[in-house]
């Protein structure tokens, strides 16, 4: 007989009056998808609770258009995170949203034929207005004559987008929030997005340059400073590489939990479970770690909510 089980504990309704409440039952069902979620939870709570804890939060797919947005910026305010990564459509979508545009559910019935006559471009089942996108383009514009007038052509990624967050007037805008608390947003794939391709274009009439290398350098010396390192990944790619491998300054993370609809049977680190992530230094061997398989959109609201109640009840 095997020494130390424990036994599912079925989840009961009549003792469920929260989204912490359930979290708490998903914890003690323990297997399965609820018991991940659960695990994923209690590392999270520690996360926000251990003030040695330097805190990344990862942002990869449509986060922001997929209604993540207030969440992520109430987060900076609470100073529950400490910095973002963040592909570069999710800044894109944050700005837009800031410079008055909207992202809307598509259609029943319109194809995607349809939506292009009309200037409307699609993300699954969200789409944007066109002249939304000319609309960021022109203060997109106006910030980069900002910056060559000042002679800042040549700035780190992370410098550009504190800049814009201060020229910003929507308090719930993630840029805007970062840049008044004084929460870095790392961008390495910042090119990869209509704001980098709008610094293309830019930058053929007048010289603007972005130096990622200073912005490892801002990063190593950070990472370097702090006694522990947590991440909350949302979604793999890019995002979750540069959070992990900027930590292998330091041995790799002590909390890490990721949120994903990656497998692993590709081998991308997308996929990739956590695990792997110890035989790269980038998570420390006693280091807290788990994954969710699930979408973001419906998991991280419900880490977050139960986190920030446990929070407030202690």
């Amino acid at each position: 007989m095997v020494s130390c089980l424990h036994r599912v504990t079925f989840i009961d309704l009549s003792r469920i009056e929260s989204v912490s409440d359930l979290v708490d039952a998903f914890s003690k069902v323990g297997v399965l998808g609820a018991g991940r979620l659960g695990r994923t939870a209690s590392i999270v709570r520690r996360m926000f609770n251990d003030k040695d804890c330097f805190t990344y939060l990862s942002l990869s797919g449509p986060m922001v258009p997929g209604g993540l947005r207030n969440i992520i910026s109430y987060l900076i305010q609470e100073k529950k995170v400490d910095t973002i990564v963040s592909s570069g459509a999710n800044i894109v979508h944050d700005l837009v949203e800031a410079y008055g545009g909207s992202h809307y559910r598509v259609p029943i019935g319109k194809s995607d034929d349809d939506l292009r006559q009309s200037g409307m471009g699609r993300i699954a089942d969200i789409f944007v207005n066109e002249s939304d996108f000319e609309s960021f383009e022109k203060e997109v514009y106006l910030i980069f004559d900002q910056l060559t007038e000042k002679q800042q052509e040549t700035i780190a990624p992370s410098e550009f987008l504190s800049y814009i967050g201060t020229t910003l007037d929507d308090d719930r805008s993630i840029v805007r929030q970062a840049a008044l608390n004084e929460v870095p947003i790392f961008a390495p794939g910042l090119m990869d997005s209509m704001l980098g391709f709008h610094l293309y274009t830019y930058s053929t009439m007048k010289n603007i340059q972005l130096d990622f290398i200073k912005d490892l350098r801002i990063l190593g010396e950070l990472v370097q400073s702090v006694r522990k390192t947590g991440a909350i990944m949302l979604g793999g790619g890019l995002t979750k590489h540069f959070t992990m491998g900027s930590t292998i300054l330091r041995g790799g993370l002590d909390y890490a939990v990721q949120v994903t609809l990656d497998r692993p049977e590709g081998g991308s680190l997308g996929g990739a479970p956590l695990q792997e992530g110890v035989s790269w230094q980038k998570v420390q061997t006693e280091a807290n770690f788990e994954t969710v398989i699930g979408d973001a959109t419906i998991i991280f609201p419900i880490l977050i909510l139960s986190a920030l109640h446990s929070n407030s009840a202690k």
